[in-house]
């Protein structure tokens, strides 16, 4: 274990306390750079100001609201607790009072909510500050159309509830002088891509009522922020990333659970679970009177780290601290959410076990330390997460226990991989066509299109209007391109990507909705015969009704657990992009079919993993069409693996699960967004394959991103693969949580000659 200074706070200055840590960083200390406030800003702004204690801006927040005044678009990207709210407020007052409006977007309700608190208790004149949501009532709506300056909403409202009735909105969009897009490296994939031509969309019309808002941005520090703001609305994007706030000392641990002595699928070692490890830290800095925030990627592990911590104190005697422990997720009463907040605030909780809801838009103050339970999916979150410790201005602590999970894995041998290095650029493919030719159909509806539109929507506009043309959605006339239908256009973009309508879960037996699931994961997760568990309790599935989004299911105490089998095919359509790498091997991008069917399902003893027997399933096959990169090998490589008796397949399946678990720590997006397929000899190519394709229609730009960095990233599969300490394979490294072959056949040592031959065309 690596360490610089350690400003840590008990246990954590013990070395053998916790031999699980690989290594510790110290993050210096910043004292920050003052600005001065700029001429025009508003004084009532600077009293209020003053009031609250905030007498000079820090300089990251003078600039961007210079630049925004000026009428340059801008994104901050500056770190967490930088006060990328006052750089946009100040400009967004001093519009106000010279009679303009101000659109606020967040990717969530909490965050509009938070800055209204916000706004609103500056207690401003003239400003009138509104939520425009899904909870807003009909009556509030008709207020805030008519009387808002400084509307708080959301870009699913903006999709369906705004842009369709902008003539209602006329007097708003007419005086809008500034747009604000807040937590903008939440945009990504295809969420980010539905948002970027939302936005084309809102450009649009307000230019049908004159009016050219300024574009603000605020992200977390990102790679090439410029160059994600300028993708994500269209338009060229200055970045101010000199973040000129203090910045407390902070000690960052890196934690790999040890290996246990049981056993999994095929024999493989299984280690400590990240939730378990957690609680245990967490009851020893809740000891220590360090108060804490946990951060885990489940609303079950939320409460498991919570109850797990609370049984740990009871069992060693501290029972008045169990009752300082507690979990925070979704699905909570906003006043009880509210009132956690309050107790992690005045220390009546130390411990509180959450998802990612209090990562963003929620004011925590005076945490010391933040443990992060399994990679939070991208490298601006794991610092948004940690950076909500040290808010009081001290140094703080901030951990990161990875899971079994081949980039957990990585990142915790791998310091290098997180500090010293530039968080990811925001990948978004705003004319993926799946995505376009719905929102064209959206615009259409609100304004007939015109040629003059296409620049606005990107090369394709005109290739994706004949295809809506003969499809029917649209008309061309004359005068342009018009909606055809009296549905709502804006109904045909599922923006946030689930896949359709949902599948619902129904107890039979007490006609209760259990939940709901997308309907591409309802084929594995509630077919006919699938355990399924909610809650804490264990259901089985006695139909699964496609046609009619419903899957039934009655309460049971099975003892085995399902597994779903599937079949994946893969197509190459065309290719995009190719790279040939001195050892021979080839790396290509392009556009593939998918089609993959369920055809069973294992059933597994709980307690031993073995499996008891198989069940066939007939469901129907899913088409997908979207993008891949994917590699090759020379003739030369395969014969040279195979006289050394490498098991090609296994090789290859192998390397695919661990280059899928991999990719994320270079794109901006999880593994459960990506697939894989891998054969010794595919079709298309004539050779051993490995495909690992974006999981949505048209591609979601993942891929793509691979595709551009496919060396570094292979070079980390490998060296993922490498540093597990199993000899076989385990989750870790190459066992997959989603494999439709049952993890069947793998093989790591043949993955790790494999990709050596790939990075190298030899054995190193």
């Amino acid at each position: 274990m690596r360490r610089s200074e350690p400003v840590l706070p008990g246990v954590w200055r013990d070395d053998t306390r916790y031999p699980q840590v690989t290594h510790i960083e110290q993050v210096a200390r910043n004292a920050g750079v003052s600005g001065e406030w700029p001429g025009w800003t508003p004084p009532h702004l600077v009293e209020r100001l003053a009031d609250r204690g905030i007498t000079r801006p820090w300089s990251h927040q003078a600039e961007a609201a210079d630049l925004a005044r000026s009428g340059r678009d801008v994104i901050i990207a500056t770190g967490t607790a930088s006060g990328k709210s006052l750089a946009f407020l100040i400009p967004a007052v001093d519009a106000v009072d010279a009679g303009g409006t101000v659109l606020y977007l967040s990717p969530t309700k909490a965050l509009a909510q938070d800055q209204l608190r916000w706004v609103s208790g500056l207690e401003l004149p003239g400003l009138r500050a509104a939520v425009y949501d899904g909870d807003t009532s009909m009556e509030e709506r008709s207020w805030v159309r008519e009387h808002g300056n400084y509307v708080l909403t959301n870009p699913d409202m903006l999709h369906h509830g705004i842009l369709p009735r902008h003539g209602a909105w006329s007097r708003f969009l007419r005086r809008l002088r500034y747009v604000v897009i807040d937590e903008a490296h939440r945009y990504r994939g295809v969420f980010g891509s539905h948002v970027a031509q939302i936005l084309r969309r809102l450009r649009r019309v307000c230019a049908r009522y004159r009016s050219r808002p300024v574009f603000v941005l605020a992200s977390a520090t990102s790679g090439s922020p410029e160059e994600s703001a300028t993708r994500l609305t269209g338009v060229p994007v200055t970045a101010v990333s000199r973040d000129g706030s203090p910045r407390p000392g902070m000690s960052v641990a890196l934690v790999e659970p040890e290996l246990t002595d049981l056993t999994g699928e095929h024999g493989a070692p299984i280690r400590r679970t990240a939730p378990s490890q957690a609680a245990e830290m967490l009851a020893d800095l809740v000891r220590d009177g360090v108060r804490t925030l946990v951060f885990v990627r489940s609303r079950q592990g939320a409460e498991v780290i919570a109850l797990t911590t609370q049984r740990l104190l009871s069992e060693r005697g501290d029972h008045a601290l169990a009752g300082k422990v507690a979990a925070y997720r979704g699905g909570y009463l906003a006043s009880d959410r509210r009132k956690l907040e309050e107790a992690l605030r005045s220390g009546e909780i130390l411990g509180l076990a959450s998802t990612n809801a209090l990562e963003l838009g929620v004011d925590i103050s005076g945490l010391d330390a933040v443990l992060i339970a399994g990679w939070p999916g991208t490298l601006a979150s794991l610092w948004q997460q940690a950076g909500r410790a040290g808010r009081r201005g001290e140094d703080s602590l901030a951990v990161f226990i990875a899971r079994d999970d081949p980039l957990d894995t990585y990142l915790a041998h791998h310091p290098e991989a997180i500090f010293g290095r530039s968080v990811e650029a925001t990948v978004l493919d705003p004319e993926n066509p799946h995505i376009l030719g719905p929102h064209l159909c959206a615009a259409a509806q609100e304004l007939p299109l015109t040629k003059d539109d296409f620049p606005l929507f990107g090369e394709t506009t005109e290739e994706r209007l004949d295809d809506l043309v003969g499809r029917r959605l649209l008309r061309k006339r004359p005068r342009g391109w018009f909606w055809t239908s009296n549905e709502r256009a804006s109904d045909l973009a599922d923006i946030r990507g689930s896949g359709g309508p949902p599948v619902q879960i129904v107890d039979t037996e007490s006609g209760q909705l259990l939940g709901e699931i997308d309907e591409p994961a309802a084929h594995g997760t509630v077919h006919p015969g699938a355990v399924y568990l909610h809650q804490g309790s264990t259901y089985l599935v006695d139909d699964l009704d496609l046609d009619e989004g419903v899957a039934l299911v009655h309460g049971a105490d099975p003892p085995y657990g399902t597994w779903a089998r599937d079949t994946t095919e893969i197509t190459v359509r065309s290719v995009l992009g190719e790279q040939e790498w001195p050892g021979g091997a080839r790396v290509y991008f392009g556009e593939v079919q998918v089609v993959r069917q369920v055809v069973g399902f294992l059933k597994r003893d709980v307690r031993t993993g073995s499996v008891l027997g198989e069940q066939p399933l007939d469901l129907p096959e899913r088409t997908l069409d979207t993008r891949a990169v994917w590699w090759t090998l020379p003739a030369e490589g395969e014969a040279r693996l195979r006289g050394e008796d490498v098991g090609l397949l296994g090789a290859a399946h192998a390397a695919e699960h661990a280059a899928i678990g991999l990719l994320p720590l270079l794109a901006t997006c999880d593994r459960w967004d990506i697939g894989g397929v891998s054969t010794s000899m595919h079709g298309d190519t004539g050779k051993l394959t490995v495909f690992v394709y974006d999981g949505y229609e048209g591609g979601a730009g993942f891929a793509e991103r691979g595709y551009a960095a496919a060396r570094e990233w292979l070079s980390a599969t490998r060296a993922a693969i490498a540093d597990c300490e199993c000899e076989q394979g385990c989750p870790s490294c190459i066992q997959s949580p989603k494999c439709g072959t049952g993890n069947e056949p793998l093989n790591k040592a043949g993955a790790l000659r494999l990709l050596d031959e790939v990075l190298t065309g030899h054995e190193d």
